[in-house]
């Protein structure tokens, strides 16, 4: 008996030593890209009808927001309005640009993002003579395609699309080449080799009218699963690089550190942005997402922040998968319509706090690699240093941040599950002198962000990150927006990826 008791107390000592686990973050003031922000989709679905009901992007768009999304992401529709009539509209198109418009001028509103993407150009354009991209027996498996005899027509078609929202109150501040060039569809859909896209880029991108919509950017065709041929293909050829700002594709059967991390080592050598820009994680089809869930969609942000990526922009933000509730009774309990679910809060964490940082390096003692049970990052945004920490396992766990510079105050934002009482509990951290090393807790299956007040005092930094000061520059506000030129207080991201806030004096 006395054996037996001496064994359980063994293993109840070997137990409480797994859950007291210590892991180790090393955060270097090494700096990597700047982190554009965070979005979703305004595109059919339970958005529809047009997007006219704006109350998703009310709750979610803007820094006073309980979310804080910065980016929009909607449909350059090539379909013909038909009977539709928008009194309303003070500048006509014969095509359906209507429905994305009450939506993107609330979120212009509130300083954010707004970019087009083309499912399809008009279907005069194609191949098959329709915007459906092709894979349907009444057109007899006719693949769609842009003809080449109006790849000249393809830019100047954006122009009138860019044109018809600057009318109506909205500056677009990028479009796109192609939504998934490289899946063949029954509904609107092109297909584009990466080949094909090169030279549509390459001969006919400078059609697209910088001069009379300055600051719109040219955002590459976005592959289903992140293909980088398609993106490596333009970065290659000096002439499509000038013409192209933001690489970009989805992650549809290929997980973050995969296909997006090698296309974004290429377009980081040349200063391009890289954008997620369409992904729906678990999305169940019967029930509401789980914790674990929730978890898994975490552990992408984060994965996508680690690959290089700038920009995120989830699939609808309208879904009992998504953000906003759509009141069908199937997913409840706590899908009421228009109002906030689980999932918008874990967006929270990165959309809150992450937008306009600068990622930094890092070196763990666990393994930074897709779906990973510890996962960390580290940032910074003028005096903070912001380290974003998911632990999937059932266990709790201590993480020692070794921090670059001393810090004088940090708190803790934490979500455990999905009751709202469990979502972003803040906290303080109870930091009562300088330090740079720090346990903080990783309770079991949680997310959590740590925000970290840089001790100013001149004796507090340890270390300056000095770069070199060739090539070109970009310039970001501080809510992470591209600027045309410096001006103010600002950003300022040089061509080896390092970045700076700098101050500039109109003269």
């Amino acid at each position: 008996m006395r054996n037996k008791i001496l064994a359980l107390l063994l293993l109840a000592m070997a137990v409480t030593t797994v859950h007291a686990s210590t892991y180790v973050l090393l955060v270097r003031d090494s700096r990597l890209q700047t982190i554009t922000g965070f979005g979703a989709a305004c595109c059919d679905g339970a958005m529809c009808p047009f997007g006219s009901d704006t109350r998703p992007v009310t709750l979610l768009y803007g820094p006073t927001s309980k979310i804080g999304l910065n980016i929009m992401r909607m449909e350059i529709s090539p379909n013909f309005k038909g009977d539709l009539s928008f009194s309303d509209v003070g500048w006509d198109t014969p095509y359906d640009w209507h429905g994305s418009l009450p939506s993107a001028k609330i979120v212009k509103n509130r300083g954010g993002i707004v970019f087009g993407t083309p499912w399809s150009p008009p279907g005069s354009y194609k191949t098959n003579g329709a915007a459906q991209g092709g894979n349907s027996d009444d057109q007899g498996n006719q693949r769609g395609q842009l003809r080449e005899d109006c790849y000249e027509k393809f830019f100047p078609w954006l122009n009138t699309f860019l044109a018809y929202m600057k009318a109506n109150g909205v500056k677009v501040d990028a479009v796109s080449v192609q939504n998934e060039p490289d899946w063949w569809v029954n509904y609107s859909g092109c297909l584009y080799t990466p080949q094909q896209q090169l030279k549509l880029v390459k001969n006919h991108a400078s059609k697209l009218d910088r001069q009379k919509y300055p600051g719109v950017r040219l955002i590459s065709a976005e592959p289903l699963g992140f293909d980088p041929s398609y993106s490596n293909m333009l970065l290659n050829d000096p002439v499509a690089r000038e013409q192209v700002d933001i690489i970009a594709g989805h992650l549809y059967g290929h997980p973050p550190l995969g296909n997006m991390k090698s296309a974004a080592e290429l377009a980081s050598q040349y200063g391009k942005e890289v954008w997620m820009t369409e992904h729906s994680v678990t999305d169940n089809i019967n029930r509401l997402p789980n914790w674990d869930e929730q978890l898994v969609f975490a552990r992408e942000l984060n994965e996508c922040m680690l690959s290089g990526c700038t920009g995120y922009i989830y699939w609808y933000m309208r879904a009992h998968w998504a953000f906003v509730g759509t009141g069908e009774e199937q997913y409840n309990p706590g899908n009421t319509k228009n109002t906030l679910l689980p999932r918008a809060f874990v967006m929270s964490h990165f959309s809150k706090h992450v937008t306009g940082s600068t990622r930094l390096e890092t070196k763990s003692s666990f393994k930074e690699q897709t779906d990973a049970d510890i996962e960390a990052t580290a940032y910074i945004k003028g005096d903070s240093i912001i380290v974003m920490a998911i632990n999937s396992t059932s266990s709790n766990h201590q993480l020692v941040t070794k921090l670059p510079f001393m810090v004088k105050s940090g708190t803790q934002i934490l979500s455990t599950g999905n009751e709202t009482s469990n979502l972003c509990q803040s906290n303080d951290l109870g930091i009562d002198a300088p330090m740079k090393d720090i346990t903080v807790s990783m309770p079991a299956k949680s997310l959590s962000t740590f925000v970290f007040m840089i001790d100013n005092d001149p004796t507090a930094i340890s270390s300056v990150n000095v770069a070199a000061d060739d090539g070109p520059k970009t310039y970001y506000d501080l809510s992470g927006r591209r600027l045309d030129r410096p001006q103010g207080i600002c950003i300022e991201r040089r061509a080896d990826g390092s970045c700076t806030k700098v101050y500039y004096k109109e003269r």
